[in-house]
C-alpha cells in the first residue's frame, strides 16, 4: 500500500535550513503505515534536502557558511539568471532522501532532524512524499 503527497515550504531567507521533520512524521501518522520507507522528493533546482542535527541551531548555520566557502559567488558562471550558486548547492545537497519507517516511526538517530535547503529564497516550495508500506 502507497500514500503520497505534498507539504509547502515557506522560506523567509535568501539562504536557511527549515525543519520539515514535523510535518514528515505527520504524514506517517495519517498513513497508519507502521514498517516502510518514506521517500521525499524536492522538485526545485535552486534548493535541497538533507538529514543533519537539530538540536543545535549552530550545526545549520556553520553548515551555510561552508557552502558558501565551497561555492563561489564570483564564478565566471555561463549561467547568468544571478542564482548560480544556488544550483551549484542544491547538487551538493540533492533532492531527495528516503528514510525507513519502524513502528510508526521515521528511523532518524536522536540528534537528526529532516531539513528544507533553501538557497534561492525567500520563496514557498513544495516538498513530495511518498509512504511504502513493507
Amino acid at each position: 500500500m502507497t500514500h503520497s503527497g505534498s507539504i509547502t515550504v515557506s522560506s523567509s531567507s535568501h539562504m536557511e535550513f527549515l525543519d520539515i521533520t514535523s510535518q514528515m512524521q505527520q504524514a506517517v501518522d495519517t498513513s497508519g503505515v507502521s514498517d516502510g520507507i518514506c521517500c521525499l522528493l524536492n522538485p526545485h533546482t535552486t534548493a535541497g534536502l538533507t538529514i543533519n542535527e537539530g538540536c543545535d541551531p549552530a550545526v545549520q548555520h556553520d553548515l551555510l557558511g561552508v557552502l558558501n566557502q565551497i561555492v563561489p559567488l564570483d564564478f565566471p558562471y555561463k549561467h547568468a539568471e544571478g542564482n548560480s550558486p544556488s544550483h551549484m548547492m542544491a547538487t551538493l545537497t540533492g533532492c531527495s532522501l528516503t528514510i525507513f519507517i519502524t513502528n510508526s516511526r521515521l528511523q532518524l538517530g536522536t540528534w537528526q532532524r529532516i531539513f528544507f535547503c533553501e538557497f534561492d529564497g525567500p520563496r514557498s516550495r513544495k516538498v513530495h512524499w511518498k509512504i511504502l508500506a513493507g
